[in-house]
């Protein structure tokens, strides 16, 4: 005989949570993602650099929406974010959250890439997870570069073309790209129309293919342990469930996010130059965002210290050595204990952290003396 309490369906079951259920089986996800642990231990933080990295991607894609309402790339650039930035309501401060994101994205990326590597998260069986984490790295930065000549301006249009001259220096191949890139051989509106394709539409549906299968590959084989933990004994680890405790967590860093988005963007809102002048001299200083800064001063060091194009060619070559080794580090560091090789790909991504930073720093160290002398 049956009980009365299994007879009828279940009230979990019943009105549009029950047909929806029933459809894409919620409750089988909720189950999943329950199962799925995350390590617990005193690196913890780190982990949630990645989710901070997709959220910025989020605020990009849609105040980027937004900004195509009115933006016109081509000859009429410059009027258009003008008139976005003074004239339509609020539309300053989209802009500005947009810049804002795009470069708390690029640093986000850059903390969760370096805490990968230092996590040595890259090794079997998590190489193409490294991988394609690297691809997204680089697309960050070429979003970056395509999209900070969109506004037209002075500063955007010089720091473009000194930008450029960054791959103009590959031997060869240089000039072709940057001639495919620009359109020509100066920065025109054409360079503008092919930026604006490649940062609104190529690049995003290249990212987004990308990402999907880098979260695949993340849920695949779970978040890495540092060598240390992975060293312990099984029953010593600890865990968190994924969902909710590790979620939660990750939303509360989300919405921290948000306000530091919102705050930047309203007490600092992202300026607006005057229109280019391509027949007017360079402003005093000129150089290319802060992420490009150690390589262009790089750059800068070695003509000085190697005048001509050897200067050149050996800040480039140092430059794909540098990227070549950094991307295929998985294929070195192959053991899953700590030896020799794990000991020198941590001081490869020392020296490389540290070379970045100082770099960058003398970079804006000789902007600010050209500026105090000038």
């Amino acid at each position: 005989m049956k009980t009365s309490s299994s007879a009828g369906p279940k009230p979990a079951n019943t009105g549009l949570y029950g047909w929806v259920n029933e459809r894409l089986d919620l409750e089988g996800l909720a189950d999943f993602a329950k199962k799925k642990q995350v390590p617990e231990h005193r690196h913890a933080f780190w982990y949630y650099w990645g989710g901070l990295s997709l959220f910025f991607f989020l605020v990009q894609l849609l105040t980027g929406i937004l900004l195509l309402v009115y933006y016109q790339p081509g000859p009429d650039a410059y009027d258009s974010v003008r008139q976005l930035t003074y004239e339509i309501d609020f539309g300053w401060l989209v802009r500005s959250a947009h810049s804002w994101s795009a470069n708390l994205m690029v640093l986000a990326v850059m903390v969760h890439m370096f805490s990968v590597f230092f996590m040595k998260a890259y090794k079997k069986p998590r190489e193409f997870g490294w991988w394609s984490g690297m691809a997204l790295f680089i697309t960050t930065l070429v979003f970056g570069f395509s999209g900070y000549l969109l506004p037209m301006d002075d500063l955007a249009y010089f720091a473009t073309k000194v930008g450029l001259e960054i791959p103009q220096a590959i031997p060869g191949l240089g000039p072709v790209i940057v001639n495919i890139v620009q359109g020509g051989p100066e920065v025109t509106s054409i360079t503008i129309q092919r930026f604006f394709a490649m940062h609104a539409v190529v690049l995003p549906l290249a990212f987004i293919v990308m990402l999907a299968f880098h979260l695949w590959l993340v849920q695949k084989h779970g978040n890495a342990s540092p060598p240390s933990i992975e060293a312990l004994p099984e029953e010593e680890r600890k865990s968190v469930p994924f969902f909710p405790n590790f979620l939660m967590k990750d939303f509360a860093l989300w919405l921290i996010a948000l306000n530091v988005v919102a705050i930047l963007a309203s007490l600092f809102p992202w300026s607006l130059g005057p229109a280019a002048d391509p027949l007017a001299p360079a402003p005093l200083g000129i150089h290319p965002e802060w992420y490009f800064m150690g390589q262009f001063q790089l750059l800068k060091l070695l003509g000085q210290w190697f005048p001509g194009a050897l200067g050149e060619y050996l800040g480039i070559g140092l430059f794909g050595l540098a990227t070549v080794v950094w991307t295929l580090i998985p294929l070195y560091d192959v053991r899953t204990n700590q030896g020799k090789r794990a000991r020198n790909a941590t001081w490869f991504g020392l020296a490389m952290l540290l070379a970045m930073i100082l770099m960058t720093i003398l970079g804006y160290a000789d902007i600010w003396n050209a500026g105090a002398h000038g």
